[in-house]
């Protein structure tokens, strides 16, 4: 039966802050909104399973909040199937047709805060609709048009707009506002709809209602595909019909390593967090941060030194199709060994607080009670989703608005962002090269946790990725915490280059003082910084078998179950 959250149209927005987990349920799931949350489980209570719920929570989240994810975005993630007990690895991002120039219809310096520092968005082929039809037709038992019913009913009614979502609609009004269509959806009066009031999308519920008729080829051969390849032509970039399914959807074997009794399943390159994360863990744990105090002056250093290695060691990992990628010796333990002996060897000998001081000011010494930003350049654009059904299969989702389309334009209702990938790149997260099929690096952050051949918990988050599922994982693997505390620790950037550590405020004064006497400076960010992820878990209770779900702080997620 379906608890209060089904029946109470009340709760449709969101809340930032702390939620209470869920537990022993027989199907769970946890979603970036409510209202996603309410579609998955409704799907599954009408005997829908893993991928019939993913399926339709993905079309209506990108229904709701589509800066976060839309229909023209990427889908990336990992599927178990309890009958094989085979985990498959779905990667299917936007691309770039390699004989066409790079095309960026919004000038530099129009991007606002979320593309300071950057290049502009730059247009791409959706691979989001392909990834979703490749993993209904492969794994779902319900038809797809019902599938689609709550993103049209969303679209049609609307629903009312939380803080957070308003934060992020103001964030990138630049953005919003450079084309007409945008401005017609996103402020329909010249104006963001205002929190608590609805926003609406009636042209989008007409293209979801085309789309349940007429299937997901709808959005790759049919009248919308059409007029998305008119529209690039008449903007100047010259795609054709054929691009749009060009590159097909991959499946993978994912990235596979231990850490004591548990075994971590992750994303396969060119996604790199199986990589990043057997190399982060892998390095920690030579250096011993099992035994320190977690928020420690030491904790914080050696974790921030790993994490900083991880960024130079993930530039190259490119797509295994046309590069030789040496997946072997990032999850070798001896590699481990030789790194974290680099980081241990490099602590300085003296205590460094006077350089701190003098290069950073005496505020260096007060951040804890500080607020600062986190970089401009990190983007929010996805949106994560975490559901076990009752036969046992188990779906870990990113659905994202990252490589959609033609950044800025909307069409037929369906809002686009484009991409901000890289071409060639070593010190770039997203990088990607111009040759045909290839796919992008990337740093999605689906993972499972196995035992006995079996998944123990499932969780993913949009946000600074790269960093963050590491420090998770840590939480939970070395500290021995549980979900709850797991995820509502204070998380950091990867250690700057300039000795700089970026981490939410609220570190000890103990702390900030030990990381000054390291040479490391404190840059303060919100205590729970929304760029920070919103990591969205389910896992298996071990006392009893059953379910439970939970979602992070930072945003507005809603974890939830069948009993």
């Amino acid at each position: 039966m379906m608890n209060k959250l089904q029946q109470d149209n009340s709760s449709l927005m969101g809340e930032l802050g702390p939620k209470p987990p869920v537990h022993g349920k027989k199907a769970a799931c946890s979603t970036d909104n409510p209202i996603t949350t309410r579609t998955i489980l409704k799907v599954m209570e009408d005997g829908g399973n893993a991928v019939d719920a993913a399926v339709a929570g993905c079309l209506v989240q990108s229904a709701l909040e589509p800066l976060l994810a839309n229909h023209v975005g990427t889908i990336t993630g990992l599927y178990y199937e309890a009958k094989t007990g085979k985990i498959h690895h779905l990667n299917s991002s936007g691309s770039v047709p390699p004989e066409i120039p790079i095309f960026r219809p919004i000038p530099a310096g129009i991007g606002g805060l979320i593309y300071a520092g950057r290049d502009a968005p730059h247009a791409c082929i959706p691979g989001y609709m392909p990834g979703l039809a490749a993993l209904h037709k492969r794994f779902g038992s319900k038809p797809w048009k019902p599938l689609c019913q709550d993103a049209i009913t969303w679209s049609e009614q609307g629903h009312p707009v939380s803080s957070f979502e308003h934060a992020l609609y103001h964030w990138n009004i630049p953005l919003l506002s450079f084309f007409p269509q945008s401005r017609d959806v996103f402020m329909p009066d010249g104006h963001l709809v205002p929190v608590g009031r609805n926003f609406r999308n009636p042209a989008l519920a007409q293209t979801m209602s085309r789309l349940a008729d007429e299937g997901p080829e709808y959005f790759t051969e049919g009248e919308w595909a059409q007029k998305f390849v008119a529209l690039s032509n008449q903007m100047g970039w010259p795609i054709t019909l054929a691009h749009m399914t060009a590159v097909k959807p991959r499946w993978a074997d994912p990235v596979r390593f231990n850490v004591g009794e548990q075994e971590i399943v992750s994303l396969a390159p060119p996604e790199f967090q199986g990589v990043n994360l057997a190399l982060v863990l892998g390095i920690l744990s030579k250096l011993g941060i099992q035994d320190m105090e977690p928020g420690s002056a030491d904790s914080l250093y050696y974790t921030a030194h790993a994490l900083r290695r991880m960024i130079i060691e993930i530039g190259y990992v490119n797509d295994p199709e046309y590069f030789d990628v040496p997946v072997e010796q990032w999850l070798d333990p001896d590699y481990h060994s030789r790194l974290a002996k680099i980081i241990k060897g490099s602590r300085p000998k003296i205590d460094l607080t006077d350089h701190v001081i003098r290069t950073g000011g005496k505020a260096a010494l007060m951040a804890a009670g500080a607020v600062g930003r986190s970089d401009p350049k990190i983007e929010t654009s996805s949106c994560e989703i975490s559901v076990v059904d009752q036969r046992g299969n188990w779906v870990q989702i990113m659905n994202t608005a990252q490589a959609g389309g033609i950044p800025g334009m909307v069409l037929d209702g369906v809002a686009m962002l484009g991409a901000h990938v890289y071409y060639g790149r070593l010190d770039e997260a997203l990088s990607n090269w111009r040759i045909s099929g290839s796919r992008m690096r990337g740093g999605i952050g689906s993972t499972m946790l196995m035992k006995n051949g079996a998944p123990t918990l499932s969780l993913g988050t949009p946000g600074n990725c790269h960093c963050t599922v590491s420090q998770v994982l840590s939480n939970l693997l070395f500290h021995g915490m549980n979900v709850e505390e797991a995820i509502d620790r204070p998380r950091m950037h990867p250690l700057g280059n300039n000795n700089t550590l970026s981490v939410e405020s609220r570190i000890s004064s103990d702390a900030i003082a030990g990381l000054a006497k390291l040479g490391v400076q404190v840059t303060p960010m919100p205590k729970y910084d929304w760029n920070m992820g919103s990591f969205q878990i389910c896992w298996r209770e071990e006392e009893n078998g059953l379910l439970s779900a939970a979602a992070d702080p930072r945003r507005t997620g809603v974890a939830d179950g069948l009993t």
